[in-house]
């Protein structure tokens, strides 16, 4: 079942709001930690819509409008890796919400949302104060405090699999900029077997297709069977992997990719540590 099946809007508004799904999806499943969770999160937000058209503003752009409602969304509901959806498209949430998404709630919420709103969404300093409700400085003093706790962040062994020598060497250079050690980089899905079998690392950044054809989502399934470790997937085209039509990644970084994006999403991913037994993603996901 997808979201946008699910739910159906005015066709005005669906039109308006259909092509930011995806970044919703992954947005959702960033701040709460959890694909189950962030897709819940998604649902509710254009179940809220639904009951009330209005509550979609007309002079904001739609996709900054989209990320309003969802915060309200989110600051109002728990959802937990445990939630799911009944046979007539109601959100049935488990209680009480997973201990990522406590922490979350516990360490200044709306800094770390603005955080990942910024690096990872694109948003502007503006346009985060609208989706929070919230004036410029307001904004400007959440970032700034977000990036106090970042830096707070403990280090870790990070297995970079990559197959592109120049990506590769950027992503290790600003992996070791945060503090954290990168044990191997393998450029494919034999290389990163081999690598963990040497060193377990505390995180994983995974291309989705590596040098030998192989795929760098089949390579993590594999390492996952064995030993559970937080995973950020990295792809050329991440609306592939966010239909939320199957089991899919939480953590993804966009190619091309900016410094900045990848700082979130490793801060969100540590921060979650998600220690989640071996995900079924679909391997054949490109």
């Amino acid at each position: 079942m997808t979201i946008s099946s699910s739910i159906a809007p005015s066709s005005s508004i669906s039109s308006s709001i259909a092509p930011h799904l995806p970044y919703l999806r992954r947005f959702a499943r960033a701040v709460s930690g959890a694909q189950t969770s962030g897709d819940a999160y998604a649902l509710a937000t254009l179940e809220a819509i639904v009951a009330d058209t209005h509550a979609l503003r007309k002079d904001l752009e739609p996709r900054v409008a989209l990320y309003q409602v969802f915060l309200r969304v989110w600051g109002s509901v728990a959802f937990s890796a445990g939630d799911r959806v009944d046979e007539e498209n109601r959100l049935q949430p488990a209680r009480p919400a997973s201990a990522g998404l406590q922490r979350l709630e516990a360490l200044t919420p709306r800094s770390r949302v603005a955080f990942v709103l910024s690096a990872i969404e694109g948003f502007t300093t503006e346009q985060i104060a609208q989706a929070l409700g919230c004036t410029a400085k307001a904004a400007e003093d959440l970032l700034h405090n977000a990036a106090v706790e970042i830096s707070h962040q403990i280090a870790t062994d990070v297995l970079i699999v990559e197959d592109e020598p120049i990506i590769a060497m950027d992503i290790e250079a600003l992996v070791e900029s945060l503090g954290h050690r990168v044990t191997e980089v393998a450029r494919t899905h034999t290389e990163a077997l081999a690598a963990v079998r040497r060193r377990r690392p505390g995180l994983i950044l995974a291309d989705v297709q590596l040098a030998d054809g192989s795929s760098g989502i089949s390579a993590v399934h594999d390492i996952l069977e064995s030993f559970r470790v937080p995973v950020i997937f990295i792809t050329a085209y991440p609306e592939r992997l966010l239909t939320g039509e199957r089991p899919e990644p939480t953590f993804l970084i966009s190619k091309p990719f900016r410094h900045e994006m990848v700082k979130a999403v490793i801060s969100q991913a540590l921060f979650f540590d998600q220690k989640a037994s071996a995900p079924k993603i679909a391997r054949s996901a490109g």
